[in-house]
């Protein structure tokens, strides 16, 4: 089985004074809720963070039922693109990995297992719905060649986080593909921003 890769090295300046990848989401830290959901689809899993990020994010991962190890950033705040390509490194060139951001803790494995099935004999599969947005941090890639595509961006001065699919042979996965193989649809790309919208997605999707 392929691997995963969660992104968690942002500031999150609009959720306040705590990290948002540990905040608590019905009950368990949102990095924990989005890699238990990961889970079903991959076999080992990587998490990128800031060094200051690592022993609270460990934490939260403790008795994770997949080998977990970090890619940690090293030269932080580059923006999630950089976050990405750090992440993958950790991984051989060849592996394929769902790479998917801390704040999105309604992945659906079956839409994972999805995105793989697209992606083989090619550099990738990103979904991008008909509002135009690519989720590239809901999205799988091949290790090596969106690697160098993401240093190549960065050795340019660009930090935009569509820019290396310009170097990729990938597929792209529309409207129609998420409302039939993820099971909410597009709101598993919802990403949480706000405490507000933590308590949001917790009571309606997370109820015990």
């Amino acid at each position: 089985m392929p691997a995963g890769v969660v992104v968690a090295g942002g500031r999150s300046t609009r959720f306040g004074e705590r990290d948002k990848a540990t905040a608590d989401l019905a009950g368990a830290p949102m990095i924990r809720r989005v890699a238990d959901r990961v889970s079903p689809a991959v076999d080992r899993l990587v998490l990128n963070c800031r060094a200051d990020q690592r022993e609270a994010i460990e934490a939260a991962l403790a008795g994770y039922d997949r080998p977990i190890e970090f890619a940690i950033d090293d030269d932080p705040d580059e923006g999630p693109m950089a976050g990405i390509g750090r992440g993958l490194s950790a991984l051989d060139p060849g592996t394929y990995a769902f790479v998917v951001a801390c704040d999105m803790p309604l992945v659906d494995p079956e839409f994972v297992a999805y995105l793989f099935e697209r992606a083989a004999g090619r550099d990738g599969a990103v979904p991008k719905l008909s509002d135009g947005w690519y989720q590239t941090t809901h999205a799988v890639y091949r290790a090596g060649p969106m690697v160098a595509a993401c240093e190549a961006a960065l050795a340019r001065g660009d930090r935009k986080i569509i820019v290396p699919l310009d170097d990729l042979d990938y597929a792209l996965v529309g409207d129609r593909a998420v409302e039939e193989h993820a099971s909410i649809g597009p709101d598993v790309f919802e990403n949480i921003n706000t405490e507000a919208e933590l308590e949001a997605v917790g009571d309606h999707f997370f109820q015990s």
